[in-house]
């Protein structure tokens, strides 16, 4: 919702349209500050999201503690300096102690950090502390892997780079727990 005076997400893009050079009287422009508009608040719509809605009860008891991870969740993310997408898998593990959370919620957590402006490393962080806040569990380890466009399609241009940020809790900064969720990564379980 806008403030009186605050000029519309699609006002905004207008703007744009006009200040690249561009007529946004044009017949292919005429509903893209709308579109444009509409496809903003979707890519950043884990700004309305958190964890308790996201989780919604599908926490449950459970005594086993061997760890669990979901490998490769794509997510799609919106680079906060440059305004450019960055995109990849994300990778979650955690070892319970004494609960598990529905694997749905792990994807649905993922996203709702994913999607908001973001460095990658940030988002690495706050998935690995959400699963720690909603689980407790003995341990929790995220690993990302991000294709950014502001290095492939602007700037230094490098089409083939990615990269991998990673954050460990608890039994994750120990070598043996971290170098088994690795192996589980690279041979897919």
């Amino acid at each position: 919702m806008t403030e009186k005076n605050t000029p519309s997400l699609e006002e905004l893009y207008r703007s744009i349209l006009e200040n690249i050079g561009e007529d946004p009287e044009r017949e292919g422009l005429l509903k893209t500050p709308s579109r444009v508009a509409s496809s903003m608040k979707f890519l950043t719509r884990g700004y309305h999201q958190n964890l308790t809605k996201i989780l919604n009860g599908a926490i449950f008891e459970e005594s086993d503690s061997n760890m669990i991870l979901l490998r490769d969740i794509e997510f799609y993310s919106m680079c906060e300096h440059h305004m450019l997408p960055f995109f990849g898998k994300c990778h979650v593990a955690y070892i319970p102690n004494g609960k598990i959370v529905g694997v749905s919620k792990i994807a649905r957590i993922v996203d709702m950090f994913a999607r908001r402006l973001q460095v990658q490393e940030r988002m690495t962080g706050e998935i690995a502390g959400a699963i720690e806040e909603a689980l407790n569990p003995k341990g929790v380890g995220v690993v990302a892997e991000g294709t950014h466009l502001c290095m492939v399609m602007r700037g230094v241009e490098k089409q083939h780079s990615k990269m991998t940020t990673s954050a460990m809790r608890g039994e994750f900064l120990k070598a043996p727990t971290r170098m088994e969720m690795m192996s589980l990564i690279r041979n897919g379980g």
